[in-house]
């Protein structure tokens, strides 16, 4: 990473229920993401994740320790995000971004397959053997199916 260069402390989620993932379209309705957003003062980590799950999804629950770090370049610099397993225990129908975000229900190999970042493609796979939940069962319709 280049001294010049700004660096963005972010957070997200990899919410995990019942043996699926939860992702989210970017506000721009081109790529299917976890919630994440940008570090606020005062707030940890992982009470960013919780309120980025929230409000790009609809979800409340309980996160695990963090599973690591990756980056990407966006905003003139370089987002450093720091990701955290959630295990979901309740799922919304209303929620703060649901007129921009799209929200799909995906078995961690579908999920996979939608993220851009490889190190992201990893953390998913391990949230989601770590998950013991009894297998998925029929979600809301409502919710988005995306792309193949």
């Amino acid at each position: 990473m280049a001294g010049s260069e700004t660096l963005i402390r972010q957070a997200a989620a990899i919410p995990l229920r019942e043996g699926r993932v939860c992702l989210v379209t970017s506000r721009s309705g081109r790529r299917w993401v976890v919630p994440k957003g940008t570090l606020e003062p005062g707030k940890s980590a992982a009470e960013i994740a919780l309120q980025e799950a929230w409000e790009e999804a609809g979800l409340l629950g309980v996160l695990g320790p963090a599973l690591g770090t990756y980056q990407y370049e966006k905003y003139g610099g370089v987002c450093l995000v720091t990701v955290f397993p959630m295990q979901v225990h309740d799922v919304q129908r209303e929620w703060p971004e649901r007129l921009m975000r799209k929200r799909a229900w995906l078995l961690p190999d579908e999920a996979v397959e939608l993220i851009d970042e490889p190190a992201l493609r990893e953390m998913i796979r391990h949230a989601a053997m770590m998950e013991t939940t009894p297998a998925a069962q029929m979600l809301p319709t409502e919710d988005a199916v995306p792309p193949r």
